[in-house]
């Protein structure tokens, strides 16, 4: 892999988190274009004022797509987040809302206030996915209408584990959250 001409100039440190937030932000899947220049813009801003971001910025995006479309060649027909995303719309189905890809759980929290009749919610914000880009592993945040956490022995709570696993995605509840074991592999169109 070729060193991006801006990257030369920062610290193997800087370099490497700069590349690692480009590679979670555009692997994520939900974030757009504008939106992954926004955050690499500031970050580049912040962690290496003295290289200028507009020349830097489409470069590490342009590397993290590369590096993403070669893997996807090897990746099944059907992905983890593509049952994932299987598994959410059948929750919206029954009720549950369902807030992906959040910045936290104040925005999760809306749009739960704001359904009409919900039988729960289910939200996981941005950074559980970079977790899950990374390490493989997928926090889920589920909530009753009143914004209580579940707790074990819940039928809302079974009823989602069990939608989790029949769909081979391997989930447990752990200390207030849902862990699922999953493949970051989502297919993206910048």
């Amino acid at each position: 892999m070729t060193t991006p001409e801006g990257l030369l100039a920062v610290d193997e440190r800087t370099a490497r988190e700069l590349r690692g937030l480009a590679r979670v932000l555009v692997r994520s899947g939900y974030a757009d274009h504008a939106a992954i220049t926004a955050a690499l813009t500031e970050a580049v801003q912040e962690d290496a004022p003295s290289i200028e971001a507009t020349a830097l910025v489409p470069l590490l995006i342009g590397e993290a797509v590369i590096d993403l479309d070669a893997d996807a060649k090897a990746w099944p027909a059907t992905t983890d987040p593509d049952r994932l995303d299987a598994v959410l719309d059948e929750l919206e189905k029954r009720g549950v809302v369902v807030v992906r890809y959040t910045s936290d759980h104040h925005a999760a929290k809306k749009a739960l206030v704001a359904a009409a009749d919900p039988k729960g919610l289910v939200f996981f914000t941005d950074t559980d996915v970079w977790h899950a880009v990374d390490f493989g592993m997928l926090e889920l945040k589920l909530w009753h209408p009143d914004t209580a956490n579940v707790a074990p022995g819940e039928p809302l709570l079974d009823d989602v584990l069990a939608l989790l696993n029949d769909n081979d995605l391997p989930a447990v509840f752990d200390e207030g959250r849902i862990e699922v074991t999953l493949d970051w592999q989502r297919r993206v169109t910048l």
